[in-house]
Parts: structure tokens; C-alpha cells; sequence
């Protein structure tokens, strides 16, 4: 697959973009693939950490997963898919104390909600792209990518606050190989940046390397009891799987949002339209896929993940098989408890000085969106549309509650902020007067599916039509 295969946004290529990292050579491509794994390492083993699950486990399917996201969207989208923060509400809510006992029905019910990610993704299939995207131009879609690298920089700051002085010299590291490093030094930042703050965590005892120690080298990843098909049997308690399976479902109706914001922040970091090649369709499929397998063996439901992407947007190497390499590593690793030690008692001071680059850089990627594609501020209708979406977004997320409870037929569901936001952008986007080329051109709605194919090829070089973004 070339990336010429992929219509662009509507931008021109960065000079220096890398979109087939085989000519830097294989010794290069391993170091990238490190820098994916530790980019995505720290967020992903503080899902486990935070509701009981396994982190060998989570580590093994969240590999497993992004190799399944690759082969259901062709190997085409540079994603890596870690733990979701999104369900951990649905844990609390059936194993509130992480008991081993109530998890598997936890995971029956996240199991069960990846079935909703089948449903819009044949509706995607359906419909097409071309008439679903008409949704999400620019002014709706920016926002979104702005909101998920500032919801994100919190907890960000809250692990630079652990110790400032390391984390700092994270951000330094970073700043100064990615601006003044030359060759391999400025396109591994992350990594480099990863590991001079954790040697300068230990020089100032701020590592505790007790688990180390103890751990074994080799183990295995998944344990029988930590799995859904351990509530085979007698014991088996349809009541309680039945409220875990109505509690966890709607919450991927959030979560399925969040991935079409996700799939946009890639798109416009690569300046490639992977909504429309490979499509919607199966990105979400393959979301969906490794969510249900995850969750059958125990581990945290699998989202794309916003480091990954920032990683990209920091290193402009684009090539998926970087990420398929991060994926590789990280089912390998999940063997080794070694390792998974060495990852645990990293400081979050470490943690945070890194995420503060790498959530800063998503939102300015969703800036980037808007100010590429000449979104009109002098139109109160996006001014507005914007407005709600960051304020709705940022604010219900840092909010006591941290997100909009509704309580429907005596179940509570949990909305986040991010889902309200991109709520409310739709809906407004659909309903206010004034979009760009309304009295102009017909709505792309209403076009036949040959006219749809002639603005928005699904395949070839095309470039990425400006039309679809004001459609």
C-alpha cells in the first residue's frame, strides 16, 4: 500500500513527512516502534491499575488488537489501540473494589458493547462516507481534536506535580532533539525523552526498584479465572450479567464518538483521509474487534490512542508498520513481568513530562484543522458551534461529576464530556442556518451515489476534496 493510495486533507505533504519507513532502515524502525510502545505504555497500565485488571493482560491484547485494527483497515491507519478510560466507570460500577469474582462480568458487559461498533459500522457500509462525514466538517471536527488533547493535559500535570524537576527535563530532552537534534536524535524525541528523565528519576531516588527485583522473566499474560469464560458453570450469575450488560453498553455510544474525533486527529496529522480510505466502516470494526476480544480475556476495552497520534504529529513519520512494530513489542513484553515491572514503577513524573508534549501537540493538530481548511470565525454559526463544543467538552470532563449521568429505564448512563461536546457540534452543525455553499450546491444527501464518487473517490490519488469539508 503507498500513501499516494489515500486522498490527502487538502493540504501539501510536509517536506520532511516519512510515509514508508523501510528506507530509513530496519535498526530505525525499531527505535520507532520503541517510541510508540512507551508513548502508549503509560495510560494503558493505569487502566489496570485503577479497576484490578491484569496488566500483562492488558499489555498482550492491546498488541493483539492493533494488529487486528491494521488487517480490518488494510494495514492503512499509523493507530495504536491501548486501554480506554471510558469503561472504567463501567468497572467501578459492577467490581467497585476490583474484586476478582465481579470483574469477568465487568468485561462480559464491555464484551458486549463492542457489538454496538458492528452496528454503526454497517451503517457506514451502508451509507457511505461521503453522506455520514457531512457531519463532521472542519468546524465540528477541529474542536473535537482540540478537546482530546486538553481534557487529556490534566492528568498530564498532575504526574509533572509528583516532581517538576524531572518532568521538566522530559520536556527539555524532548524540545531539544526534536528542534536541534540532527538524524535519528530529532525523529525519537519520545523515546530519548523517556529514557533521560527515568535515568535522572533514579539518580534522584525517585524509582523504587523493589518489584523489579521480584518479578519473574517469563510468565503468562492471561489467567482462566480473569476471564469471561470462567462464569461458565453453575456459578453463573444471569442477573448480574444482565445489569453489567445493560449498565456498560451505552457507555460505547460515547466511546464510538470519541473514535470518529480520533480517526480525524490521525487524518489531518498524516494529511491523509483515512474516514474515507479505508473508511469509517472498518476502523470501527476493527475498534470494535479488539474491544470484544480484549474484554473476553480479561483486559480493558482497547481505544485508539491519542499519544500515538501525538507521537506522529512530533516525528512526521507516518509509515503504519511503525505502529505494527509497538504492537509486536508490546505482545512480546506482556510475557516478560520483568518488564512490565520496569514499566509499573516508572515515576508518573516521567509520565507527565512527556504526556504534556504529547497531549499539547493533538490540540494543535485540531488547530491546525480549522486554520488549513479556512474555517470562517466572522459566521456567528461556527463562533458558536466551536464555543459549545470546547466549553461542553472541557468543561463537564473537569467538572466534580466528570461527566452527564441520565438515568433511562432506572439505568444510569455515564456520557463524557467529549461525547456532550461532539453531541451538541452535530446537532448544531445540522441544524443552523448559514453553512458554507448552502443556496449553492445541493446537499450531498441528495446526490446520487456516482456524483458522491466523483467528488469523493474512495480510491486512487485524488486529493482530498475541500467540498466535503463544507458539505
Amino acid at each position: 500500500m503507498a500513501a499516494t493510495d489515500i486522498p490527502t486533507m487538502g493540504a501539501q505533504d510536509a517536506p520532511d513527512a516519512i510515509y514508508d519507513a523501510r528506507k530509513l532502515g530496519a535498526p530505525k524502525m525499531v527505535l520507532f516502534g520503541f517510541q510508540h510502545m512507551f508513548a502508549m505504555f503509560g495510560a494503558t497500565i493505569l487502566v489496570p491499575a485503577l479497576t484490578g485488571l491484569s496488566v500483562s493482560a492488558t499489555l498482550l491484547f492491546a498488541g493483539l488488537g492493533t494488529l487486528l485494527f491494521h488487517v480490518l483497515a488494510k494495514g492503512k491507519v499509523p493507530a495504536f489501540l491501548g486501554s480506554s478510560f471510558a469503561f472504567i466507570a463501567g468497572y467501578a460500577a459492577i467490581a467497585p473494589a476490583g474484586e476478582t469474582d465481579l470483574l469477568p462480568y465487568a468485561c462480559l458487559g464491555v464484551a458486549c458493547s463492542g457489538l454496538l461498533y458492528f452496528i454503526l459500522s454497517a451503517l457506514f457500509r451502508i451509507f457511505g462516507p461521503t453522506r455520514v462525514m457531512r457531519f463532521f466538517p472542519p468546524v465540528v471536527t477541529g474542536p473535537i481534536v482540540i478537546s482530546i488533547g486538553l481534557i487529556l493535559a490534566s492528568s498530564a500535570i498532575a504526574n509533572c506535580e509528583t516532581n517538576w524537576t524531572v518532568a521538566l527535563v522530559a520536556i527539555a530532552t524532548i524540545v531539544i532533539c526534536n528542534i536541534w537534534g540532527r538524524g535519528m536524535v530529532r525523529i525519537i524525541p519520545i523515546l530519548l525523552g523517556v529514557v533521560v528523565s527515568y535515568v535522572t528519576a533514579a539518580a534522584l531516588g525517585e524509582c523504587d526498584f523493589t518489584r523489579v527485583a521480584e518479578a519473574a522473566w517469563i510468565g503468562l499474560p492471561v489467567l482462566w479465572d480473569n476471564t469471561v469464560f470462567s462464569l461458565v458453570g453453575p456459578q453463573f450469575d444471569s442477573g448480574l450479567a444482565i445489569t453489567a450488560i445493560i449498565t456498560i453498553m451505552p457507555i460505547a455510544l460515547a466511546t464510538m464518538i470519541e473514535h470518529i474525533g480520533d480517526m480525524s486527529a490521525i487524518s489531518f496529522t498524516c494529511n491523509r483521509n483515512y474516514i474515507v480510505n479505508p473508511g469509517l466502516h472498518r476502523t470501527l470494526l476493527g475498534d470494535g474487534v479488539a474491544t470484544i476480544l480484549a474484554s473476553l480475556f480479561g483486559a480493558p476495552a482497547n481505544t485508539t490512542y491519542g499519544e500515538n497520534t501525538g507521537v506522529l504529529a512530533l516525528t512526521r513519520v507516518f509509515d503504519p508498520r511503525v505502529v505494527r512494530l509497538a504492537a509486536c513489542f508490546a505482545i512480546l513484553f506482556s510475557f516478560c513481568p520483568k518488564f512490565a515491572a520496569v514499566i509499573a514503577v516508572m515515576p508518573a513524573c516521567v509520565i507527565g513530562g512527556v504526556s504534556l508534549v504529547l497531549y499539547g501537540m493533538i490540540s494543535s493538530v485540531g488547530i491546525r484543522n480549522l486554520v488549513e481548511n479556512h474555517v470562517d470565525f466572522m459566521k456567528s454559526r461556527n463562533i458558536l458551534i466551536t464555543a459549545l463544543i470546547l466549553v461542553l467538552s472541557i468543561g463537564i470532563a473537569y467538572s466534580a461529576a466528570g461527566a452527564i449521568v441520565l438515568e433511562v429505564a432506572g439505568v444510569a448512563i455515564s456520557l463524557s464530556g467529549l461525547a456532550v461536546g461532539s453531541l451538541a457540534g452535530i446537532v448544531l452543525n445540522i441544524i443552523l442556518p448559514g453553512k458554507d455553499g448552502d443556496g449553492i450546491e445541493p446537499a450531498l444527501a441528495e446526490a446520487d451515489e456516482d456524483e458522491a464518487d466523483r467528488h469523493y473517490p474512495l480510491e486512487g490519488p485524488a486529493p482530498y476534496n475541500d467540498e466535503l469539508t463544507h458539505a
